[in-house]
């Protein structure tokens, strides 16, 4: 009998080591205590170095690719802000800058029969240093008619005359040029004169034979001239001089002279100041230092005409006993009192002086 339980107890003993035994290898082994000065737990680093390591490639991958992208980052252009539509614009034209003549403001202004010259003289275009004066082109001396220039109702006339009779002392017409309001050359031609001449005043025009050789006739020219002038008011210095150097005459309400101008007298030393003396006080430049040329005196003339524009319309206004409303008017719809200009001599307008004709004052 206690052999027995002396023999169960034993295997009970044995069965009960083995499943600790088993229990205790299945069990999950504890995990130590972290210590402050420990670093991240083993688990996590892999996972952080992947991440880092993969970060370093692509940067290193990008800097391969594009070694200046550094330079290139610092010396591009800032960003700038984004500007307001429409406010610049619209502000501009509020204050009626020369800048703001736009294709569109020039549409506008032809649906509305407002004229280009009425147009420049709102925006106060080719005034302000002297842009006029270049008219962005140079003279294309003996040209005739300008091809394809739409002339408006303002014209400037200018001649050079050469010398003919005893002593050269009476003047004829060599050359003739025309522009319009804003400068640009709308006719020049020499003229063939009809008499010898005796005194070619080269050192003045800088007209010799030889220039003329290519000349054309003086009927042409007149009749080329007549017409250009025709209906049309006709800007000049001393012009009296020009129209019967053409033999043309032209209504007076049509005539803009800058020489009797009120408002420029007190720029010359006599009656009438001379042309050069004007350029130089009123306009700032200088005129005729060399050969004269009669491109340049009437794009002068016209840009004397517009700088005292509404004071010439008053002058005018009084001198044919008109309000300056009616004549403004009339002007805009390019309507003259009197009868159509490029009459030849004696049939009207402005009249010539008989006898020899004087040298005309530059």
């Amino acid at each position: 009998m206690a052999q027995d339980l002396s023999s169960n107890w034993k295997k009970l003993q044995a069965k009960i080591k083995a499943e600790s035994t088993t229990a205790s290898s299945s069990a999950p082994k504890p995990v130590p205590k972290r210590k402050a000065g420990d670093g991240p737990l083993s688990h996590s680093q892999p996972k952080r170095q992947k991440l880092q390591t993969s970060s370093r490639q692509k940067q290193e991958r990008k800097s391969a690719s594009n070694p200046s992208n550094k330079t290139s980052h610092k010396s591009g252009p800032k960003p700038t802000a984004k500007q307001q539509m429409g406010v610049t614009q619209s502000s501009a034209i509020a204050k009626g800058t020369p800048a703001t003549i736009t294709p569109s403001l020039a549409l506008w202004a032809e649906d509305n029969d407002i004229s280009a010259e009425d147009l420049a003289e709102a925006y106060n275009l080719g005034v302000k240093n002297n842009a006029s004066l270049a008219a962005g082109e140079r003279p294309r001396v003996n040209e005739g008619l300008a091809p394809g220039v739409d002339v408006g109702k303002y014209v400037a006339l200018d001649c050079e005359m050469v010398g003919v009779g005893p002593e050269g002392r009476e003047s004829v017409l060599a050359r003739v040029s025309v522009v319009d309001f804003h400068g640009r050359q709308v006719y020049d031609s020499f003229v063939r004169p009809r008499e010898r001449v005796t005194d070619w005043r080269t050192h003045i025009t800088g007209i010799t034979a030889r220039t003329l050789a290519s000349a054309r006739d003086f009927d042409e020219v007149q009749a080329a001239v007549a017409d250009l002038l025709k209906n049309r008011i006709v800007v000049g210095h001393d012009i009296r001089h020009d129209l019967a150097a053409l033999q043309l005459g032209h209504p007076s309400s049509q005539i803009r002279d800058t020489a009797r101008f009120a408002g420029y007298r007190q720029y010359g030393h006599g009656p009438k100041p001379a042309l050069r003396v004007l350029a130089r006080e009123v306009l700032g430049a200088e005129i005729q230092t060399g050969h004269h040329s009669s491109i340049e005196d009437a794009r002068v003339a016209m840009l004397l005409f517009r700088r005292k524009k509404s004071d010439f319309d008053v002058q005018h206004a009084s001198r044919h006993g008109l309000p300056t409303e009616k004549t403004t008017a009339s002007e805009t719809a390019g309507i003259s009192s009197g009868s159509g200009g490029g009459q030849k001599k004696g049939e009207g307008g402005v009249a010539k002086s008989k006898g020899k004709k004087k040298k005309k004052k530059h």
